[in-house]
Parts: structure tokens; sequence; C-alpha cells
């Protein structure tokens, strides 16, 4: 898929993996998110789930992509949920560059059986138009290779779309 950059960030790496799949699968690019922040071990889990429940926007290190933002016809972001919200990383990334971002589809991870599907909607708000498409996967789990899968063929169908339209 042309013009496609999958962005993300991974505390524990389940998120990088499943990123990195993505990513293979479309054949885009991969920019993993930094923010400087050491957030290893409880200490670091901590941290994580009060940045993400105070909704402040810490500061992310800036990205290095092959074009513009805007150039992009998707950006996927990949993001941990923490204490029911987008990791504060990716919830910065998308204050500082949402505006930027043309479309957008949602890939989150979650270590429990909710869905968290509200977190959608808190990382529509950054950006132009709502999602072309989400999903929330608990990696390592019966299903997780199916709802992948899904996905990312809701994506590719999208892109289609969008292609046809174009025309």
């Amino acid at each position: 898929m042309p013009y496609t950059l999958c962005v993300y960030y991974s505390r524990t790496g389940n998120t990088e993996k499943l990123m990195k799949e993505i990513a293979q699968e479309l054949k885009c690019e991969l920019i993993k998110l930094d923010d400087g922040v050491d957030r290893a071990g409880l200490t670091g889990w901590l941290r994580s789930g009060m940045q993400a429940m105070s909704r402040r926007l810490p500061p992310v290190k800036p990205i290095k992509t092959a074009f513009p933002l805007d150039v992009y016809d998707l950006v996927i972001i990949g993001s941990p949920v923490w204490a029911g919200r987008c990791s504060a990383p990716v919830r910065s990334f998308l204050g500082q560059y949402g505006g930027e971002i043309r479309r957008a589809a949602y890939v989150l991870t979650r270590g429990s059986d909710v869905r968290y599907e509200e977190v959608f909607d808190q990382m529509d708000m950054y950006v132009r138009s709502p999602r072309i498409s989400a999903v929330t996967i608990r990696p390592n789990t019966v299903g997780s290779t199916f709802w992948r899968d899904e996905f990312l063929t809701s994506v590719r169908e999208a892109g289609k779309e969008k292609t046809s339209n174009d025309g």
C-alpha cells in the first residue's frame, strides 16, 4: 500500500511486535516513537499509568519519515492501552502531528479482556477526520491473529476505495 506509515509506541514489546507484522504485511514505513522516559519495571508501569490519567502531553522526540506526514495516504497508529487511555507518547504524537494526518487507523494492544474501544474516540479528537479502521488486540491470545488479519483486510479495502474515488 503506497504512502502508508505505521507509527507506534511500545513499553513491553507487544505493540512493537504487532506493528512490525502490520508494516511488513503492508510493505510500509515503520516509526517507533521515543519520549526518552524510563518506563521499565514497576516504577515505569506506575509512571505510565499516571501520565495516561493526567492527560498531559509530555514531549515526544521528533520523528523522521520519508515524506511529510500530510503526504501519506494513511497513518496507522499503534498504542498500548494505559489506564483506559492511549499511551502518553502516542497522545503527545497526536497532539503534535495529528493536524497533519489526512487519514488514520488505530491499533491498540491491551492486557485485559476489556476492549477499550472508547480510546478510538479519544484519539480521533487529535486528527483531521475520523479513523477509517481500528482494532484492539490482546496479544498472544486465541483470536489475536484473526483480529490483526481483519484489520489488515479493512485497511486494504479502504485503500482500494480511496484509489477508486480518486481515479
